[in-house]
Parts: structure tokens; sequence; C-alpha cells
């Protein structure tokens, strides 16, 4: 588990094709690696990945088809900057949120203007994911935990204060960037538990399931 607080700005140095796979090599100036074990997980632009190796200034990680085809890696090229975050132990501040490094899907920014000294980034969803994303709720951008200022159908905006344009790999985002996103996991688990006993139901796994019938029906409403 992560908290969406960036730590350190990486390097992609290596991106080696494996089999239908890929095995990737970050390193960081900036990072302490020295706490970090073989096995240990750390988020690389919100994405999850294991240390299979640790070559004193970074790690490598197997990425996986189905990482893959979730996140924005399958576009990463070698020498692009991505943020770092190592998970959390339980005496780590929670800053953030609770952040799973499970990415549920690529977003775009279809838009970037200046707000007094902070950044307004409007971006577009899946719509697959846009009911889990809430005016004031929080929404992790390739791993950096952040507030939804503004909900408008698939598309929310963001305002970035200087110093996260500062430490993260925001400051290079435009208009067409993709990114990584990933929802509270509490609306995912809050949806799943509203549907009861249909939960266990095969047909119940659409995500069309919840509506505002099937709430007031159940006593919700």
């Amino acid at each position: 588990m992560f908290t969406g607080i960036i730590e350190a700005l990486g390097k992609v140095v290596a991106i080696e094709p494996r089999g239908g796979d890929v095995r990737l090599t970050v390193t960081s100036s900036q990072m302490q690696w020295q706490d970090v074990a073989l096995g240990d997980s750390i988020a690389t632009n919100g994405v999850c990945l294991t240390a299979v190796e640790l070559p004193g200034n970074g790690f490598v990680a197997d990425v996986s088809v189905e990482t893959l085809k979730m996140t924005t890696l399958a576009q990463w090229k070698k020498g692009q900057a991505v943020n770092l975050e190592k998970a959390l132990t339980p005496s780590s501040r929670l800053g953030g949120h609770i952040v799973s490094g499970h990415v549920d899907g690529i977003g775009e920014v279809i838009a970037r203007e200046p707000a007094a000294r902070s950044e307004k980034f409007t971006l577009k969803a899946p719509k697959a994911l846009a009911r889990y994303i809430a005016h004031k709720g929080s929404i992790t951008v390739d791993g950096t935990s952040l507030t939804v200022n503004e909900v408008n159908g698939d598309e929310f905006s963001l305002n970035i204060v200087p110093h996260t344009l500062q430490h993260t790999i925001m400051e290079s985002y435009q208009a067409g960037s993709i990114v990584n996103l990933e929802v509270d996991v509490i609306a995912r688990y809050l949806e799943r538990l509203l549907q009861g006993d249909k939960a266990a139901e095969k047909t119940a796994g659409s995500m069309s399931d919840i509506s505002t019938t099937f709430l007031a029906e159940n006593g919700y409403l």
C-alpha cells in the first residue's frame, strides 16, 4: 500500500522485452535505497512494481502483460522521468490517501491553464471509471494523491500547487498527455457492498449493476 505522496523522481534507463512482457530498470539519485529489499513494492507512476534486482541506485522489475494492457507503461520510453514512492510502513504518515498501486485505467489531460500560482488541469477518464470520481474526493494520477475540484461527466479538474509541480512529473503534462488513474478504493468496495447478495451472482460483475433504481429498491434512497 502507498499514500500517493511522491518521494522522488526517477528515470527509466532500460526497457527490455522478455517473452511477451517487459523487464524495466529505473534509477534515481533522489531516492534513499538503503532500506529497499528484494521483493519490496515500489509505486512507479502509480504502478505497483516488485523489485527483482537492486543495482544500488535503483531497481529492476518484471512487468506483466496485464500491467502493460492496463497502464501507460507500454508507452514508456528510455530516459523519461517517473514518480516514485516506496510502500508505506506502520509508522508512515498517511499524508495522501490509501493507494493500492493497482491502476484502474488510463486517462488523458485535455487542458492546462494557469490558476493564480497554481495550474488547473482538466482530465478525461474512461467512462467506466467516471462513477467513482467525486467532487472533493481523492484520485491518484501517475501515483500522486490529488483532490478532485470539479466533475463534469467523465471529465474532472485538479488544481496543482507549485510544490507538487516541482516534485512530480506533472510539470511536463500538456493537453494530450496520458496518465495512470487509480480511483478511491473505498468507492470500489462500497459499490460491491451495495450489491448485497447479488454480488455472488455471475451477472453481478458489471459496473452498471448499481443504479438509482437499485438503490431505491434496496432501501438506500
